[in-house]
């Protein structure tokens, strides 16, 4: 199946994916569980049925989606917004309800979450609606269903369940006050007719989304959230695509961790409600020799696992996370390239994504020159762990040698704050 592409360009013409981003082995799963989905279905006569069969093609689109997601995920966002939401019915005089946006939606997490912040900053419900969108039925449905189980809880600070929730054995159900602020429905961002009867958005939240598409749908999709978006609107993204829309005539509002993103020229939106202290912006420099190991003697691994001056050799194989982990490092430090890309692309096979195999992977296709590739593998990694101080410091790097120096010196300030988090914690 390694040879036959016809699976990624259909995923890529339906809902933009780019293959690189997430690897080829997670496609190839996906596409192997539903043809075995039926006994004895061969590749091609699964083919023919995904051309004919809109069922079906839904169900790829499914396996290959693995929504990952939770309330109040990246919360200074929704913080952000609350105030933004506050200020924006000011400045219109009350005259009419805030237009929201999410989506992708997933199962339904962000939408609500929206709706909930909204609610306890003090908005009435007939001062906001909420639209959720999503290319899943099936995630559509379970967010119409709104009941939880415990893995869409996570963080400290659990009072909005409290607030909204009514526990219902092992889940939670929202309340109706809640869902009743918000509307999905199902919706393709690369339909260009989505929505096109609907005036802009206030606030549009689409996050870790452009990280998966190759730069071509980047800019369209980038088009169809201007358009969905006011003039003077406001886009919150995910934390690995802040270059990106930098890119793309946008500018950053200037709340940490918000993630929060205007158009160019566009007054500021918000004030800070305490000042904010800002890191000094570091100095952007062509990538340290630490930054990307030279391909001459790849060491890219040393600070994590180094190897002794006769490392054992390790086989790619196994089920077992830490020990595929472990060897994936030992391969690299060894400078087996090749070896190490297929125990990364065997990890992806067997286990949930992580955020160091595609690091590894971004650092792997570094040192052999395929920058565009070494990118989307960090964004990746960055998608699964905001913080992951060595992906932040490498797409960085990248960032800087192909003269992006605004979006570079964004990630290293990233990985600086980063830093000085690690250390107040060691400290105490």
């Amino acid at each position: 199946m390694n040879d036959d592409a016809r699976f990624f360009t259909f995923l890529k013409d339906r809902i933009g994916l780019d293959v690189t981003s997430v690897g080829t082995a997670i496609i190839e799963r996906a596409v192997r569980q539903r043809i075995i989905a039926q006994p004895g279905r061969t590749a091609d006569e699964y083919w023919q049925c995904l051309q004919q069969s809109a069922d079906e093609q839904h169900a790829l689109i499914e396996a290959v989606i693995v929504p990952e997601t939770w309330f109040f995920r990246y919360p200074e966002s929704f913080a952000t917004l609350a105030r933004l939401a506050v200020k924006r019915l000011t400045e219109i005089r009350h005259l009419r309800a805030l237009r929201v946006l999410s989506l992708p939606c997933s199962t339904g997490e962000e939408p609500y979450s929206i709706a909930m912040a909204l609610l306890d900053a003090g908005l009435a419900p007939h001062q906001f609606k909420i639209d959720g969108l999503d290319v899943s039925p099936m995630s559509v449905e379970r967010a119409r269903e709104a009941r939880y189980g415990r893995n869409s809880f996570r963080g400290a600070d659990l009072g909005f369940r409290e607030r909204h929730f009514v526990a219902e054995g092992d889940s939670y159900r929202l309340s109706e006050r809640v869902r009743e602020q918000v509307r999905l429905q199902v919706g393709n961002l690369l339909d260009p007719t989505l929505l096109a009867n609907e005036p802009p958005y206030d606030f549009v939240f689409c996050r870790n989304l452009l990280i998966y598409f190759d730069q071509p749908t980047q800019r369209l999709v980038f088009e169809v959230l201007k358009r969905l978006t006011q003039q003077d609107g406001v886009l919150f993204i995910g934390p690995a695509e802040g270059s990106l829309l930098g890119r793309l005539g946008m500018r950053s509002i200037g709340v940490a961790q918000s993630f929060a993103f205007s158009r160019q020229g566009a007054s500021a939106p918000v004030p800070q409600p305490t000042p904010m202290l800002m890191p000094t912006p570091l100095p952007v420099r062509s990538p340290p020799p630490q930054a990307i190991p030279p391909v001459t003697r790849p060491r890219p691994f040393a600070a994590r696992a180094p190897v002794t001056s006769a490392p054992p050799k390790v086989e790619p194989k196994g089920g077992d996370a830490s020990l595929l982990l472990a060897s994936i490092a030992e391969l690299a430090n060894s400078g087996k390239s090749a070896e190490a890309r297929a125990a990364c692309e065997q990890y992806l096979r067997s286990h949930e994504p992580k955020a160091q195999v595609f690091y590894w992977l971004g650092l792997l296709s570094d040192m052999a020159g395929s920058a565009l590739e070494a990118q989307g593998f960090y964004r990746k990694a960055l998608y699964l762990e905001p913080q992951h101080a060595e992906a932040l410091v490498h797409l960085a790097a990248l960032l800087a040698s192909q003269g992006d120096a605004a979006g570079a010196r964004r990630l290293q300030e990233r990985a600086a704050r980063s830093g000085r988090t690690a250390d107040s914690e060691r400290r105490r």
